[in-house]
């Protein structure tokens, strides 16, 4: 497996200004000095996860997908190249532009820019979030996920399956085709949905507190605008999270509690994308109707240090316990 991780994220847009208020003081992201064509923005010990840049087309996207070292990167280019894509080795000064050693860059089958790279530069300062959160859960995760819309999606599970490596963690046919796609073990770092345009969707960022999330949302209170969807949990990845605009035509999720998965169980079909609660406006904001909300209940996902245990015990809660999910 070459891909390991979604390392970062190019947006097309001349609104800077407007992209480092949102970006620091809403979702909690450091900004960094760039040239004054573009900014850019540390989630964790990186240089930098996000860029906003002006030379970029306004409304396009650029993926950056991680991978271990230069000989890796030269294996997916000959793979791409013999499987008749164009492959483009960047220059250095791109490289230093996306503070990597190298990277290559290449389109999806719809024609999304993406960039694979090596050798992620680490900042020599430690980490000040822009408004007080207690960090984000990045690390060999990558920087959380994205969801990306697709005119033929059989094409583009084809060229992220066959060619690309990533695996499915479920999937759903009816009454839309969507595939959940992972790298390593956040449950999805890339969700192809079937949608009669090529869009970005959203982009998720994960903290490692719910009060990261709650006090997030209450910041959006006073402009509810911003908000595309209420408060809720996903029933696949389990993620607590709310979905906000950017100054761009695209929307961040911003969660917490996402579980991880592995290559040992086959992917899952889902038959409904409704939440456990919560999520109010997520569907109708694309004019798609609202799926009926789940009944199922699932765990939270905690890590250690993440939460304290509770004494006592109810026998009626530990009969139930085993028709929660």
């Amino acid at each position: 497996m070459e891909i390991q991780a979604f390392g970062y994220l190019g947006v097309g847009a001349s609104n800077l200004d407007d992209w480092a208020v949102f970006a620091t003081s809403n979702v909690g992201m450091q900004a960094v000095d760039r040239a004054s064509s573009m900014r850019a923005f540390r989630m964790d010990d990186r240089k930098q996860r996000l860029f906003i840049d002006r030379a970029i087309e306004p409304g396009a996207q650029v993926f950056g997908w991680e991978v271990a070292n230069a000989a890796v990167l030269d294996s997916l280019a000959a793979r791409l190249e013999a499987a008749g894509v164009a492959v483009k080795h960047e220059p250095a000064a791109l490289a230093d532009q996306r503070c990597v050693t190298d990277l290559i860059s290449f389109a999806d089958p719809a024609g999304n820019r993406l960039e694979a790279f090596h050798g992620a530069q680490i900042a020599d300062t430690v980490f000040k979030p822009g408004r007080d959160v207690s960090g984000f859960r990045t690390g060999p995760q990558g920087m959380g996920h994205t969801l990306l819309t697709f005119p033929d999606v059989d094409a583009a599970l084809a060229f992220y399956k066959d060619l690309l490596g990533f695996r499915i963690s479920d999937f759903m046919v009816a009454p839309l085709k969507a595939y959940f796609m992972h790298v390593n073990a956040r449950h999805h770092s890339v969700a192809l949905v079937a949608a009669p345009v090529r869009s970005m969707h959203h982009l998720l960022v994960e903290y490692y507190q719910l009060d990261d999330v709650g006090q997030g949302y209450d910041l959006l209170q006073s402009t509810p605008e911003q908000i595309v969807a209420t408060l809720g949990r996903h029933p696949n990845d389990l993620m607590t999270s709310y979905y906000m605009r950017t100054p761009s035509d695209i929307y961040v999720e911003c969660g917490w509690g996402g579980r991880e998965v592995d290559d040992v169980k086959p992917p899952v079909e889902m038959t409904n994308l409704g939440s456990f609660w919560g999520h109010k406006g997520l569907f109708e904001d694309i004019g798609a109707p609202t799926p009926r909300a789940e009944t199922r209940r699932a765990p939270v996902q905690v890590m250690e240090g993440n939460y304290e245990r509770m004494a006592g015990t109810c026998p009626w809660w530990d009969a139930m316990r085993g028709k929660t999910r």
